[in-house]
């Protein structure tokens, strides 16, 4: 289904994402998917946290073939962060003390991308520059350590690659190894346990536990990209570019172009993001008839909170659209607009911007 919607005329693509959104909000809210994660998140308790870039095709959850609602993403054009951002600061921050008054360890996956195919289906944020990406993550690990602190007791920071030819997860070890899994083939799924205990000798056992079955969800699902045509999977065919925060329904690959709102300047990912778009119609990769701009701002409590969730929304989609129209009017002509928040305990979107 995810295969075929990118060829649907943009109305039924849109019909088909909010009935999608439905259908993930009954599905997270139905008694065994809770049991489930209740379960998964006994047995691994540590909480996982992912920076990563705004492309459609980083999709953390997919390519551990981790249960749905477990890793909190962190959006933002080319996984470009700074913990001084007031706002992500902020959230991080916010974020980290829940998880730590809860008796409960956070691991932080900062990623950069590549294609090994062809670099110029890397990251355009750093304009497909590998290392400068790369060397940024390891910045952004450095201020966690700043914020946090460098034990790694309680809040672990890893750099994190991801190869999107093959959804392949390269972790870059505090001694400065790598394992890249694109290299371990099925039959050393035993030895995955040493290599992170040598990769990471001063992670506790429990948060070793709690990584375990990231990469090694990641090797299945790599021996399983190996086997099926992948040349859709792996270009851009984003449709819909999201800005907000509250997507963890679009767990699939090239859907959206997610653009958090932690950046004091959302103008340039915003603008980045339309051209991409832009780019997909021009090259055949969909449909001309046009793309979605999205806002959803998620909610804890009814009140104030969701008051307020509904004005940030409504604001991120009037300057979203805005910006848009400035830097590309002739797309901004085929823009339909959308606001929502989202109920964070039911996952429920409520849309309140019904306009083209």
């Amino acid at each position: 289904m995810t295969m075929d919607i990118h060829n649907k005329p943009i109305q039924e693509r849109i019909d088909w994402l909010f009935n999608h959104a439905h259908n993930h909000s009954c599905n997270y809210t139905n008694p065994e998917s809770w049991l489930a994660r209740t379960r998964y998140l006994a047995e691994h308790p540590t909480a996982i946290a992912v920076l990563k870039c705004m492309d459609g095709r980083i999709n953390i959850p997919i390519a551990t073939n981790t249960p749905k609602g477990i890793i909190q993403p962190f959006r933002n054009l080319g996984g470009m962060f700074d913990l001084g951002w007031p706002h992500l600061g902020e959230v991080l921050a916010s974020y980290v003390q829940n998880i730590i008054s809860e008796g409960r360890h956070t691991m932080i996956l900062i990623t950069y991308h590549f294609s090994k195919g062809d670099p110029q289906r890397g990251c355009a944020g750093f304009n497909y520059d590998t290392e400068a990406a790369k060397a940024h993550t390891f910045e952004i690990k450095r201020q966690v350590e700043a914020v946090f602190g460098g034990g790694h007791q309680t809040v672990y920071p890893i750099v994190c690659g991801f190869e999107t030819d093959e959804d392949a997860l390269i972790l870059h070890g505090s001694n400065g190894e790598l394992l890249n899994m694109a290299d371990i083939k099925p039959f050393e799924r035993d030895t995955l346990r040493p290599r992170l205990e040598a990769l990471f000798p001063d992670m506790s056992q429990q948060m070793c536990e709690d990584l375990l079955p990231l990469i090694a969800g990641n090797l299945d699902h790599i021996e399983a990209a190996r086997k099926i045509d992948r040349e859709l999977n792996i270009e851009h065919r984003e449709w819909m570019i999201c800005i907000g925060r509250g997507f963890d329904f679009l767990h699939m690959p090239n859907i959206a172009l997610i653009i958090g709102p932690y950046s004091p300047s959302l103008a340039d990912p915003i603008h980045k993001a339309a051209g991409i778009i832009e780019s997909n119609m021009k090259a055949g990769r969909i449909p001309d008839d046009g793309f979605l701009l999205f806002a959803s701002v998620p909610f804890q409590d009814v009140g104030v909170d969701q008051a307020r969730a509904k004005m940030k929304s409504n604001f991120l989609c009037e300057f979203a659209a805005k910006e848009i129209r400035q830097s590309n009017p002739q797309l901004a002509e085929k823009m339909h607009v959308k606001s929502a928040v989202l109920n964070w305990q039911s996952r429920a979107l409520e849309i309140m911007n019904e306009g083209p």
